[in-house]
């Protein structure tokens, strides 16, 4: 395989690591090479379980819930379809993360307006699902091979876009918590300083609950008994 594939494998794979994700793979015409490729680095058991090769339109209906209408109107190379697909495998996986390829390879397809070398990926997490294309051109295993490389480089830019977002929307939420935090202290020091000055303007504050000059009990008011 391609120094670079390879290099593009460990890059996503050290990424499923860092969270404990485990990933699943829906191939069409790379026939299981995206697998393959990510299969070959050790300790892949941890992170990577099944994986489905969907050749024909009733193999993605029947075990991946590719809707069959649109197969039937649009093929099975498209952006829909790739969605499909990689939500199919990634729900019936169990898996954090999915990737689906679908294109054409080569050679020309028959019946076919779409050119050799056009492929679709799809990625799909439990919270978000993208489709990206390309046009390749090359022999059939030069494109498989192609394909196998942008599906990995897709997925490493959705993995990463996806944190970034997921980095944004918590400082976003402790931005608000710590500007709540801000108006609650000041509301409760508002309360503070008006309790405050209404103790201060009470009229009681300034009588006398004694007349100036005698105590209250005197020592001369009580009868002391002798024992």
């Amino acid at each position: 395989m391609d120094e670079e594939v390879q290099a593009l494998a460990a890059r996503l794979v050290r990424r499923l690591k860092e969270v404990k994700a485990t990933i699943t793979i829906a191939e069409s015409c790379t026939g299981g090479l995206l697998a393959s490729t990510l299969t070959d680095i050790s300790g892949a058991s941890d992170w990577f379980g099944q994986s489905w090769v969907c050749y024909s339109y009733d193999s993605k209906i029947n075990e991946l819930d590719v809707q069959r209408d649109l197969l039937e109107s649009k093929g099975a190379v498209n952006a829909t379809v790739a969605i499909q697909m990689a939500e199919g495998a990634r729900e019936r996986s169990g898996a954090d993360l999915a990737i689906s390829i679908t294109g054409i390879a080569g050679p020309v397809a028959l019946n076919s307006k779409k050119p050799v070398g056009l492929v679709y990926v799809g990625i799909a997490s439990a919270h978000w699902a993208n489709a990206e294309s390309v046009q390749m051109g090359g022999s059939r295993l030069e494109n498989k091979i192609s394909f196998v490389h942008f599906a990995l480089k897709t997925a490493i830019d959705c993995w990463d876009k996806a944190k970034v977002r997921h980095e944004y929307a918590i400082a976003e939420k402790e931005k608000a918590a710590a500007e709540a935090a801000v108006e609650s202290a000041k509301s409760e020091a508002a309360k503070a300083r008006k309790a405050a000055e209404a103790a201060a303007g009470s009229p009681w504050q300034d009588e006398s609950w004694q007349n100036q000059g005698k105590a209250i009990g005197d020592d001369t008011d009580v009868e002391w008994q002798k024992e």
